[in-house]
């Protein structure tokens, strides 16, 4: 068989055949087989330099020009055949077999020009052969150094087709270190394709080279990495592609990757990776779109990006849509739509608290004059109207939201400066004063969880972490305005209750004072609400019940919360916008919502209750809301 290389790999093939140039016939293959007879063609003083030579095999192989291997010349002046036989053995156990005149095999043929039938030097040179055939087959599976391993077994395989030019295993050992030079022929020009970025997708470069290796070696471990890097360069293309948003192109080189290797999993990870360059692509722009709708002229370049979004995005992505539903709604929500879950990201690289937007609308606020358990301060119930809506926090502020806020500002809160808070005490079933209590306190004054509702907070507190999530996010966050909270809380009913009118709460809708809610020591609330049991006494881990009609979790229990208002003893000349209420420098505060520990007249929607600004304890938190 004859093999066409291109230039690139004929000069490597060169390289690998250095040393093996042509030159006039040397010796045939007597000294092989004991022949005694002299070679027509055996090597004159005027022959080229030993080591060089070639033979041309008759029979089918006629055409065929070899290379071959020249003896290089014994000086036999002064030596006798004991003395050349033992400088032959003594090479032999050297394992110097070919390499210049002191090596075994010119030595023993310097025995048998004298000798013919010397069986002493005939057994020698089948003992070197042997030998050389088994260093040659072992170089040719050296995993490391190749082309040196495969240089040394081309040499080696020259001198036996010297010796022996008719042998089966020789010739076999020559076509394998042929076939071999080819491969590593094909694959260096690869690999020097692969540096020059010839990936050869369209037919030619570093995929045709390593394939071709494959064609003469199925199971070439070199040509095998040559296809894989060569795959990896056509998903690197990929992936810079999508970088630039160029995704049609992503997919071309993609598709040009799968075809190099059959079932590659590689290529079904890098699909994943795109997708999610993708993913992240479409959510960067709906984030910059959004950030654009919140200004004052950000209309047109929202929909700038939302062009973009469109071209790139796959049909149906839900990104795209939120970003285009987003515009479509600007006019009433700004940049967002009603009962929109979000977060703002934050300059320290995390997210804000989860917000829902919560519709604007009005409603009833306070208790009417008949209701029972209601109060004063809870009349007169008068109309309130949003005309936009406001976003509020999901769940109140968690233990793990405030202690990033601390360490972040290296703030101070109230308790931690007074040294104190106020919990409950199980012995005694009262709730007491005890030292060492601070926001990072449980409602017993043991160590909180992360995602307990943080407590033990002065409303000032909560106003300062307000402060510090605006300065993160670049957003307005604040309490929110006792209306708002009400509102927010009744989610668009009108009952008693945030549940409505039934005198005892459905399962699972909140944290609430139950007949069936027991204390670790065994006690029970004296004034309950009866058949009602939430599994837990104190407050529960944020989201831990049904969130009502908004999607706001424990508006009702868990914790009081905290809200902008200033204290007033009544309704009158409030507020119908639905604005805090507020008097600079007043002192008492507003809580709203029922708590874990409250009577159930107190976990009414209307119920309100004053509080110094001061106070700390184990019944208050909070949750911010947040412009549109």
């Amino acid at each position: 068989m004859r093999f066409s290389l291109s230039p690139v790999l004929c000069t490597a093939l060169a390289v690998a055949l250095a040393g093996c140039t042509p030159s006039p016939p040397p010796m045939a293959d007597r000294a092989a087989s004991g022949d005694t007879r002299q070679a027509e063609d055996v090597e004159t003083d005027a022959s080229p330099q030993a080591g060089q030579g070639s033979v041309t095999i008759g029979g089918e192989d006629a055409a065929e020009d070899v290379q071959r291997w020249t003896p290089p010349r014994v000086d036999r002046q002064g030596r006798s055949l004991a003395q050349l036989r033992r400088a032959a053995e003594q090479a032999f156990a050297a394992g110097r077999f070919y390499e210049d005149a002191d090596a075994a095999i010119p030595l023993w043929l310097a025995v048998q020009e004298e000798e013919p039938d010397d069986r002493q030097a005939r057994l020698g040179l089948q003992r070197t052969r042997q030998r050389l055939q088994q260093q040659a087959d072992a170089l040719l599976v050296r995993p490391l150094k190749q082309r040196e391993a495969l240089a040394e077994a081309s040499r080696q395989a020259l001198v036996l087709l010297t010796l022996a030019p008719k042998d089966e295993k020789v010739r076999a050992l020559q076509g394998r270190v042929e076939t071999a030079q080819r491969v590593v022929a094909y694959n260096r020009a690869g690999e020097e394709d692969l540096r020059s970025d010839r990936i050869g997708e369209d037919g030619d470069g570093a995929i045709g080279n390593f394939r071709e290796a494959l064609a003469l070696d199925e199971d070439n471990s070199r040509a095998r990495q040559g296809l894989a890097a060569a795959e990896s360069g056509l998903i690197r293309r990929a992936e810079d592609a999508a970088r630039t948003r160029d995704f049609a192109s992503a997919g071309t080189w993609l598709a040009e990757a799968s075809k190099v290797r059959d079932s590659s999993p590689t290529i079904a990870d890098a699909f994943e990776r795109i997708e999610q360059i993708r993913a992240a692509t479409l959510l960067q722009l709906r984030d910059d779109g959004l950030r654009d709708l919140a200004t004052p002229q950000g209309l047109k370049p929202a929909r700038e990006k939302l062009a973009e979004a469109l071209r790139i995005a796959l049909p149906g992505d839900v990104v795209v849509a939120q970003l285009r539903e987003r515009i479509d709604l600007a006019t009433h929500y700004g940049s967002f739509r009603p009962g929109q879950v979000f977060s703002d990201a934050m300059r320290d690289g995390g997210r804000g608290p989860q917000m829902v937007v919560v519709p604007h609308g009005g409603f009833q606020m306070g208790a009417g004059d008949a209701e029972p358990g209601s109060s004063d301060s809870e009349r007169p119930s008068h109309y309130v109207r949003f005309d936009r809506g406001f976003a509020m926090a999901i769940t109140e502020v968690t233990v793990s939201d405030f202690e990033r806020y601390v360490k972040a500002s290296n703030a101070r809160p109230r308790a931690t400066r007074r040294g104190h808070s106020v919990v409950y005490d199980e012995r005694s079933g009262n709730f007491i004063r005890r030292s060492g209590v601070d926001w990072r306190s449980d409602y017993d004054g043991g160590r909180a969880l992360g995602n307990s509702p943080v407590m033990h907070v002065s409303v000032r507190d909560a106003e300062n972490y307000a402060a510090w999530l605006s300065e993160q996010t670049g957003r307005s966050y604040r309490l929110p305005s006792e209306a708002e909270f009400e509102y927010a809380l009744r989610a668009g009913s009108s009952g008693r209750y945030p549940w409505g009118d039934a005198g005892t709460p459905p399962p699972g809708s909140g944290n609430f004072t139950g007949s069936k809610d027991v204390s670790p020591s065994g006690r029970h609330w004296h004034n309950a609400f009866i058949g009602y049991g939430d599994g837990w006494w104190g407050p529960a881990p944020v989201a831990s019940f049904q969130a009502n009609a908004f999607g706001l979790h424990d508006m009702g229990g868990n914790l009081s919360e905290w809200v902008a208002d200033c204290w007033h003893a009544s309704y009158r000349r409030a507020p119908s916008d639905g604005a805090a209420w507020f008097n600079p420098g007043c002192r008492s505060r507003v809580i709203r919502g029922g708590n874990w520990a409250n009577a159930p007249e107190q976990t009414r929607a209307a119920w309100r209750q004053s509080q110094d600004s001061d106070t700390t304890n184990a019944r208050i938190g909070f949750r911010l809301v947040r412009g549109i």
